[in-house]
């Protein structure tokens, strides 16, 4: 079996591991907004499309991609070795015929999987409970452009779980105390806006900003959350977080040929 058979076999094992009762944390910060949306919904009669609109795509473009998907892919993609590590069952994974680099592309395919159906789900739960309850928002669904904006934003949920996921992964394996960096990390994103051009491709969000299909009206402090940037075409914007990840994954890989199983120090 080649590299990629044995990648895409480490995948299916890990997805018919199935989710753990410390993945459930994760579930709830992926429909949490759905909750408060059918709160939303059943309390206030009042209906703007623009105003739903403007409330959607905040709580995507900063709730979701700024914290939700964010410390959900610091959850999930953090244990992927490490937590083999703690269960002390790396080094029969090691033992197996098979390639590291294999074994750790499945991993992170598998996290990938995750946390793209549970936030790609929870994204897709809340545009349709937030357009569905009122007659102008069905329309918007049926006849107007909100087909593509559920599109743009399935994407960026898609392309943030892969950034997010392979810098977390890379964490987990080149630092001893990942949580450090990824403070370091959100810090960052936070603050993306405000750095020089040549700084800004080095975030997961600058590639995400052009596929956002609505921009926010932000005003003081949450003009923060913002990423100011030069128009970028949709292609160039995916190609980017593509060969992004690509970069990080292939660290990863690079570092995981050198890794040794040791348990004294967990």
């Amino acid at each position: 079996m080649n590299a990629m058979g044995q990648a895409f076999a480490v995948m299916r094992m890990e997805l018919r591991r199935g989710v753990s009762w410390r993945s459930f944390w994760v579930i709830a910060m992926a429909f949490a907004p759905t909750v408060i949306i059918a709160a939303h919904a059943i309390e206030d009669h009042t209906h703007p499309l623009e105003q739903e609109t403007l409330i959607l795509n905040g709580i995507v473009q900063i709730y979701y991609v700024r914290f939700g998907i964010f410390f959900g892919c610091l959850g999930v993609f953090l244990r992927l070795v490490r937590g083999e590590v703690a269960e002390r069952t790396l080094h029969y994974l090691f033992l197996a015929p098979l390639r590291r680099e294999a074994l750790l592309v499945g991993k992170f395919l598998a996290g990938v999987v995750t946390t793209v159906l549970v936030f790609g789900t929870g994204v897709l739960a809340s545009f349709l409970l937030m357009y569905g309850h009122f007659g102008e928002g069905r329309a918007f669904l049926a006849h107007g452009p909100g087909p593509a904006h559920l599109r743009l934003d399935l994407l960026v949920v898609g392309l943030a779980c892969l950034g997010y996921g392979a810098v977390f992964l890379a964490f987990s394996l080149l630092f001893k105390n990942p949580v450090v960096p990824a403070v370091a990390l959100l810090l960052w994103e936070g603050v993306n806006g405000a750095l020089p051009a040549w700084l800004k491709h080095v975030s997961v969000t600058f590639y995400l900003k052009p596929l956002f299909p609505v921009e926010l009206p932000m005003k003081g402090v949450l003009s923060l959350f913002t990423v100011v940037a030069e128009p970028t075409p949709v292609w160039l914007a995916v190609s980017g977080l593509f060969s992004f990840t690509f970069l990080v994954v292939a660290l990863a890989c690079w570092r995981m040929r050198g890794i040794e199983v040791s348990y004294s120090a967990d």
